[in-house]
């Protein structure tokens, strides 16, 4: 097997067996990247100089002793470039860690490489990145899902052993789903944001990307705890996520939301969700049938709230501290408006206008309080269904990974993409996606992803579900046709 195969589970044994060292883990990924990376554009920048000289001298005896973690553009390490794939950010390098980061760090994790990313992760298919488009490792004529494409691409391409994303309305799920590997986004509070550059202060939450169940849990067990430096970090005890793994799905009951099975849903997904959702149900799981009757606002809902707090993160970005400034304004205030023209690419621009409309006067009762007393109702049909369950189960994405281009034209359908998602980001819960098969159109085969919605702050609970389900297909062991 390759070195570029592996588990964390795996190079963790094989590190303290001293069967390799995590030197050997950083030439095996360079040379990865090398041969891949060229088609599939996962990262952005790589020091490999500073991951060789803390990999010398990793301890690996630590819970991730020497792995190598890949890191979304979004999130500060020391001195690396932290752009959020933004040109407005383009000179910027981080002057300090994350608290993910020194978490990280404190685990033994490496972290290594700056992953591609739809700009202030805004977007579902990393087709908005001011750098270049992220390709599907499974066919690279089609996008990778967004905003953490780079992230999910790099773990499916094998060009790292895991990564980190952060997820805002789907933005670890759709990806993971979308490129064949694990994605978790946990409960809001669970892990810090600090260190994270902000789209939506109320939505964002930073989560792993692996290949199995059991190395998100791994990495959640690292990232997760209360952080002083961040006020919506929850003082929840951190239990060890991974304690559940091997149990199978006797007495759980697994709810499922009728509103997810909606009509213009691919056809071979459903056919995968309903295989899969059956799989589970031999494997000793009670089906329920629940409604979440306010579904269908999630978009509308998401789209108000999400953009009027990018409206207002994003005024900090104006060319008088750090990143791009425009050259020889007429005043300040023209400097302001060249600087942002220049810095923001369109979906950027287009989720400002809109964030701004709906925080103006006489708009704003209208639309953002209408949507967070909806937002409320939303996380209210979340209760009521885990009062009957114990965890929902759905599709992640409606749609198999679409042709690069096919939607940017369309903003409205592009939204449309993370339909599956964007309400449990409103009510804050833990979610993950696993591959549950494949479809097939014009003669490529794509993944599926099945996506588990847990109970807030029961993430052992979730990974136990979605590991019984895991093991007992072969789909998270199958690899995209990319030469070695």
């Amino acid at each position: 097997m390759a070195l570029t195969n592996l588990t964390l589970a795996e190079l963790q044994q094989k590190f303290r067996a001293r069967e390799l060292t995590p030197l050997d883990a950083i030439d095996a990924l360079e040379s990865r990247i090398a041969s891949v990376d060229p088609t599939v554009g996962a990262y952005l920048s790589r020091d490999v100089e500073t991951a060789r000289k803390l990999a010398s001298e990793a301890d690996v005896t630590k819970p991730l002793g020497g792995i190598p973690i890949g890191i979304k553009d979004v999130i500060n390490v020391t001195g690396e470039p932290c752009t959020a794939a933004s040109k407005i950010l383009q000179s910027y390098r981080a002057p300090y860690d994350a608290t993910v980061i020194r978490k990280l760090r404190e685990a033994g994790a490496i972290p290594f490489g700056r992953l591609n990313m739809d700009e202030f992760a805004m977007g579902s298919s990393t087709e908005n990145s001011a750098y270049h488009p992220t390709l599907n490792p499974w066919d690279p004529t089609r996008i990778p899902g967004g905003s953490s494409g780079g992230s999910a691409a790099a773990v499916a391409a094998r060009e790292a052993f895991a990564t980190l994303g952060s997820d805002t309305g789907g933005s670890i799920r759709q990806p993971a789903a979308l490129c064949g590997c694990a994605g978790l986004k946990p409960t809001y509070g669970r892990v810090s944001r600090y260190g994270l550059i902000a789209f939506a202060s109320s939505l964002d939450q930073i989560g792993p990307f692996a290949r199995t169940t059991r190395d998100c849990g791994l990495l959640l067990n690292a990232i997760a705890g209360r952080d002083p430096m961040d006020s919506t970090s929850l003082d929840e005890p951190v239990v060890d996520a991974t304690r559940l793994l091997g149990r199978d799905l006797k007495g759980i009951r697994l709810g499922i939301p009728k509103e997810y099975f909606v009509d213009g849903m691919d056809p071979q997904i459903r056919a995968s969700v309903e295989t899969a959702i059956r799989q589970c149900e031999s494997l000793g799981a009670e089906l329920v049938e629940v409604s979440m009757p306010h579904t269908e606002y999630a978009v509308a809902v998401y789209y108000i709230i999400a953009t009027a707090e990018a409206s207002a993160n994003l005024a900090r970005f104006d060319g008088v501290r750090y990143g791009h400034r425009s050259e020889n304004p007429e005043n300040l205030l023209d400097h302001y408006k060249k600087t942002r023209e220049e810095g923001f690419g369109p979906e950027v621009k287009r989720r400002i206008i809109l964030g701004t409309y709906v925080l103006s006067s006489g708009y704003y009762d209208a639309y953002y309080l209408r949507a967070q007393k909806v937002r409320t109702l939303i996380r209210q049909d979340f209760t009521e269904a885990y009062q009957k369950c114990d965890a929902l189960v759905c599709p992640t994405s409606p749609d198999l990974a679409f042709k690069i281009g096919e939607r940017t034209d369309d903003p409205l359908r592009m939204y449309l993409a993370d339909i599956f998602t964007i309400a449990a980001n409103l009510a804050g819960i833990c979610g993950i996606s696993i591959p549950c098969g494949f479809g097939e159109i014009d003669g490529s085969r794509l993944p599926i992803g099945l996506q588990f919605l847990g109970k807030p702050f029961q993430e052992a609970e979730l990974l136990q579900i979605a590991h019984a389900y895991e093991q007992s297909t072969p789909w998270h062991r199958e690899a995209p046709p990319l030469a070695a």
